[in-house]
């Protein structure tokens, strides 16, 4: 009995002992997170209102917390997408069959900002789950922040990352002291070459770096065995080591994500040998499905202890070396951001730093022992400096012709069997035109597209694409859709500014772009001025590159290199990144500017291709090369000397002819450019015309009119002047008509009585005065006053 009893109380004890084991590994995850964090602070973001301050810019949102016993102001801004447009997540099937996806994950949840009082912090938030996740770097102290779970007044827990406790079990990375000499001696040697290629020039520009992670079957099953949390924390994670990078103007591009999510294909006997399987597989599995520049592997292994990553020094690029890996047994993203921002590092050519180097903080991000930390100490920037000169994929923008474009609804781009794509729902909310399902909302008819407009079509004949110089056309709506004609523009080889080419819709003429760098004074330089400076292979003459070096021009070549200009008599205000240079050549002074290897912004002074450099030869690719014939091309006589061909090799009429010859009185345009505006406002100027000249005559005859009759009016006021001597004229004559009157009557009186004394003498007389007074049409009073003159 006493026997059994003695059994009873073993196995009870043993069963407290599994259950206590169990216990102890159910919260092992717990412990190790307790290692690095201290516990958590409630803490409720409110978010406040700038009434004032150094904050101008609504696109600034304010926060509050209190935590560390203190009252925090917290700002941030919307910032850049960390996620590739393209983005892919690879997963496999309980087959093994390797499934893709591409799921749309939010641009406008994420947000970076600092601390008031603080210049020298950091913060890094996103909102696409729900409140606030994310890091806050401040004074030295690095806190991570998230949602309290089932919290009704937005609560949040902040947990301080005690790294001076994590310093006495530091994580180091896998870079041995073995491997580091040689690479050392490598950077000391290629340090002269370098610099003498401009240090000055390769620095303060932007690179991209295409990434791409790999978690595996452990760490998966870690979180949940869940694919959105491990999508979740890789995109907060990645977005973190972009702000740490900021600093070098190198923008982290998440390209994919794969996930294990059913076994690892690869051995896990080590980290150093896993990495290398990595390595090996992901150059027979993984190449060829994503275009990257780097890949790594977030792993949670038994290995994983204080030298837990590795990666190859120097690897970016190359698709064989291009990897490494990192053991993250946290929780959350913080460390899996920390760990992976130092192993980029190396993977960027960055060695770990010295005791001689030195940062904004106590503590650098490539410090021998991984620990956080936000800045990059001064031997970083020049270990980086040497490798990106070297790595050319750094200088390319993702090009999203290289991956796989996403048909999805909800991001923001149209595809097929959607009539529009309005994006997120934040921001269909907004859209007057289209519904988050992709479809057009009642009553409107398009959504998107240079012809479209407050849900309408344009007009007919409405511009779309303006005329852009010489060498371009203009393009028209159509009235029937919402797309603007494809651009076209003048054919290739025609001339322009009379001693330009055009080419590429571009007019290429020396002298105007002399004019345009240097003022109006200014004019292309002579022979020797290309001659002496483009051959020299530097940032101020030379034609391109050649690995990392300037390349001189062959002689035959330098026209074809950068611009030089003379006559200037003023030094221009060029932009940034552009300097000016006056080089003297005997009695000449050449003018220029340079240019540095790895800018983004357009080179203002090289000899843009098309440009003449000869009788007949013309600059492609820095080379002076011959004509080429252009195919199809049509010409002059083709459009019947009214318009100009494009590059489609079909006439673009002049106003009032038609295509397709402009031989017929039309509109203009081309059968490629939509249809022009109807001239209505010609024929206008056409009716006004006429009855402008309608006025002009009317005009002229009223003038007339109106000087006639001032001319009439004059004549009437003279002879009204004149009438006063008229009319004593008038009575002088009635004066005398009245005695000659009175003498006619007594001529008559006295013919009475004479003719009683000799009848017939006087009456043949008297009879014979009337009648010849009547021929000659004189008056009786005349011929009266004769008679009686006679007859006395």
């Amino acid at each position: 009995m006493a026997a059994c009893e003695a059994l009873e109380k073993v196995k009870f004890t043993l069963l407290l002992f599994y259950l206590w084991v169990f216990l102890f590994l159910s919260t092992w995850t717990q412990i190790g997170h307790a290692q690095f964090y201290s516990p958590p602070e409630v803490v409720i973001p409110l978010r406040v209102t700038d009434t004032g301050g150094d904050i101008k810019t609504a696109e600034w949102i304010t926060y509050e917390m209190n935590f560390a016993g203190k009252k925090h102001t917290v700002r941030i801004k919307n910032s850049k997408y960390v996620v590739s447009r393209d983005f892919s997540v690879f997963t496999y099937s309980n087959k093994g069959e390797l499934l893709q996806d591409h799921p749309f994950v939010q641009s406008d949840c994420y947000y970076r900002g600092y601390v008031d009082q603080d210049p020298k912090s950091l913060v890094t938030l996103s909102t696409c789950l729900g409140g606030f996740h994310g890091m806050l770097s401040i004074n030295n102290i690095v806190y991570e922040i998230k949602p309290k779970n089932l919290s009704t007044t937005f609560e949040h827990l902040l947990y301080t990352m005690n790294v001076k406790e994590t310093q006495s079990q530091p994580t180091k990375c896998g870079l041995t002291e073995k491997k580091a000499p040689p690479y050392r001696k490598f950077q000391r040697k290629n340090n002269t070459t370098l610099m003498q290629s401009s240090y000055l020039g390769w620095w303060i520009h932007r690179w991209f770096l295409e990434l791409a992670i790999v978690v595996d079957h452990e760490r998966f099953v870690f979180c949940g065995s869940n694919v959105s949390t491990v999508e979740m924390e890789v995109v907060l994670g990645v977005g973190v080591v972009d702000e740490l990078y900021n600093v070098m103007d190198v923008d982290m591009v998440l390209v994919a994500i794969e996930v294990w999510n059913t076994k690892n294909p690869i051995g896990n006997n080590s980290p150093y040998s896993m990495m290398v399987e990595f390595c090996l597989w992901k150059e027979i599995s993984f190449n060829s499905r994503v275009a990257h520049d780097a890949a790594h592997i977030i792993v949670k292994q038994p290995f994983c202890d204080k030298r837990s990553t590795y990666s190859y020094f120097a690897g970016v690029c190359s698709y064989q070396d291009n990897c490494g890996l990192e053991c993250v047994v946290e929780d959350g993203f913080v460390w899996l951001s920390v760990r992976l921002s130092h192993e980029l590092g190396h993977t960027l050519g960055i060695f770990d730093d010295e005791e001689s180097c030195t940062c904004e903080q106590e503590l650098c991000i490539m410090n021998e022992h991984i620990l956080p930390a936000d800045s990059f100490s001064n031997c970083s920037y020049g270990h980086f400096f040497q490798t990106v000169a070297t790595k050319k994929c750094l200088y390319n923008s993702p090009n999203p012709e290289h991956t796989v474009t996403i048909k999805l609804c909800g991001n923001g781009v149209v595809e097929d069997d959607e009539e529009c794509d309005c994006g997120s729902l934040k921001t269909c909310v907004t859209d007057p035109c289209c519904f988050e399902n992709c479809t057009l909302k009642a009553g409107a008819k398009c959504a998107f597209g240079l012809c479209c407009s407050n849900c309408r079509f344009l007009p007919l004949g409405q511009v779309c694409r303006a005329q852009n110089g010489v060498c371009d056309l203009p393009e028209w709506c159509n009235g029937s859709s919402n797309m603007c004609p494809e651009d076209v523009y003048v054919e290739d080889g025609l001339s322009c500014l009379d001693k330009g080419i055009c080419y590429k819709k571009r007019c290429s003429d020396r002298e105007s772009h002399c004019k345009h760098l240097f003022g109006e004074s200014a004019k292309s330089a002579n022979h020797s001025c290309y001659l002496a400076v483009n051959t020299q292979g530097n940032r101020f003459g030379h034609c391109g590159f050649e690995d990392t070096k300037y390349k001189s021009c062959d002689p035959a070549d330098v026209l074809c290199g950068r611009i030089q200009c003379e006559s200037v008599t003023e030094t221009p205000l060029l932009g940034d990144h552009n300097t000016a240079y006056a080089f003297p050549i005997g009695n000449t002074t050449c003018w220029g500017t340079d240019y540095h290897f790895g800018m983004t912004i357009p080179d203002i002074g090289e000899v843009k291709d098309g440009t003449e450099c000869g009788l007949g030869l013309m600059c492609m690719n820095k080379k002076c090369v011959p004509f080429p014939v252009w195919e199809e091309a049509c010409l002059v006589d083709t459009c019947n000397r009214r318009g100009v061909c494009n590059n489609k090799h079909h006439c673009h009429c002049d106003p009032g002819w038609a295509p397709p010859n402009c031989l017929e009185h039309g509109h203009g345009g081309s059968i490629d450019s939509g249809p022009p505006p109807r001239r209505w406002y010609w024929y206008v100027f056409q009716v006004l015309l006429i009855w402008i000249c309608v006025l002009l005559l009317c005009t002229l005859c009223a003038l007339c009119l109106l000087a006639l009759l001032r001319r009439r009016s004059e004549k009437e006021e003279e002879e009204r002047k004149e009438e006063p001597v008229s009319s004593v004229s008038a009575v002088s004559a009635a004066s005398a008509a009245s005695a000659a009157s009175a003498a006619s009557a007594a001529s008559v009186a006295s013919a009475g009585a004479s003719k009683a004394k000799t009848p017939l003498k006087t009456e043949s007389k008297v009879k014979a005065s009337p009648s010849r007074e009547t021929q000659k049409g004189g008056s009786v009073s005349r011929g009266q006053s004769r008679t009686s003159v006679q007859r006395k």
